[in-house]
């Protein structure tokens, strides 16, 4: 049975628990309370525990710190030439000072809002359409300005605006869809003609190229050839030499070389034609053992001691008892000898 001096005590306990409830005061990271007595703003409790007078101070308003974003709704915006667009945005924005954003406006968030969409009217309706769909960098950085300036008052910060859809009505996103496309179309005519251009261009020196080229190969194989026949007609020149020198001194087999060689060339040609398949022998063959007999005769003397052979035109009246002439050699007229047969 608890008696008087019992309950006195517990009424005070109690009381004193609910003087420090009431003077104890926790505030949360991220934000800001405001105290108030009699109704009067007088401080405000930053993050953490914190004692205010009980029952005679209270917390006024509970303050997010915090960055905070708000969409803004869409709303139609008329431009300066008349083209009516659709547009919303978002935006950011912080209390820097709690006790103004608390007391300064009423419905802080709302007024931001409007205080946003009322800017967005002003600064898009004084562009052209072309400037709204291609300038919206410019749009977000002089709202963010207006804005931020009109926020000042209340203790926030607009840290940034951005406009999310610019969206002109349906005639006119078709208009700007054939636009699009007849652009297109015409940098895809000029990419083909560029392209067939710079096609005929290159085929045409390729062509020039390979004329030159050819023209090049022709004149070098022309000067190879003149090449070649120069030293052919020096090097019969110096066999011509050497023949008429043998003939000077005496040596008829020298003639029988010459035209045995001549000879033989008109055979050699008789039997490479393209229109003889079948020919006779025109020669008597005598004359062609005759001739043969001069080369090698001509030889042998080229081959021979010239200590014990010093001088071939002494042997000119051997060579008519040499094997060539007992075999029937032609002896030497001045003139070529005639085949005695028919060439067929």
């Amino acid at each position: 049975m608890l008696g008087g001096f019992d309950i006195v005590v517990i009424v005070l306990v109690v009381l004193i628990a609910l003087v420090l409830f009431a003077s104890v005061k926790t505030v949360p990271q991220g934000h800001n309370y405001t105290i108030e007595r009699f109704g009067r703003y007088t401080k405000t409790l930053s993050p953490g525990l914190n004692v205010i007078v009980p029952f005679i101070d209270r917390v006024g308003a509970k303050m997010n710190m915090m960055e905070t974003v708000l969409d803004v709704p869409s709303q139609e915006v008329i431009t300066r030439d008349n083209a009516t667009v659709t547009v919303n945005g978002i935006t950011f924005f912080q209390v820097m000072d709690a006790p103004r954003a608390a007391y300064e406006v009423n419905f802080l968030e709302n007024a931001i809002v409007n205080l946003t969409m009322t800017n967005i009217r002003s600064v898009m309706g004084s562009m052209d359409l072309d400037q709204l769909l291609s300038m919206r960098d410019e749009i977000n950085d002089k709202l963010l300005k207006v804005v931020d300036a009109a926020a000042g008052p209340w203790g926030v910060k607009i840290t940034r605006i951005e406009i999310k859809d610019i969206d002109p009505p349906r005639n006119l996103i078709d208009s700007m869809n054939r636009q699009m496309m007849a652009e297109r179309e015409k940098r895809a005519s000029i990419l083909t003609a560029q392209g067939l251009r710079e096609a005929a261009i290159l085929k045409a020196e390729g062509e020039k190229q390979s004329l030159i080229l050819q023209a090049e190969g022709r004149r070098e194989a022309a000067f190879r050839d003149s090449e070649a026949r120069e030293r052919e007609a020096e090097a019969e020149a110096k066999a011509t030499a050497y023949v008429s020198e043998a003939i000077s001194k005496g040596d008829v087999q020298a003639i029988n070389y010459f035209v045995a060689q001549e000879y033989v060339g008109a055979l050699k040609a008789f039997a490479t034609s393209p229109n003889q398949k079948t020919f006779l022998m025109p020669m008597e063959a005598s004359a062609v053992i005759g001739a043969l007999g001069g080369i090698t005769e001509i030889a042998r003397e080229a081959f021979a001691d010239k200590d014990e052979h010093p001088v071939r035109g002494g042997r000119a009246s051997s060579t008519s008892s040499s094997p060539s002439s007992s075999s029937g050699s032609v002896p030497f007229t001045g003139q070529r000898p005639e085949p005695s047969g028919d060439i067929s």
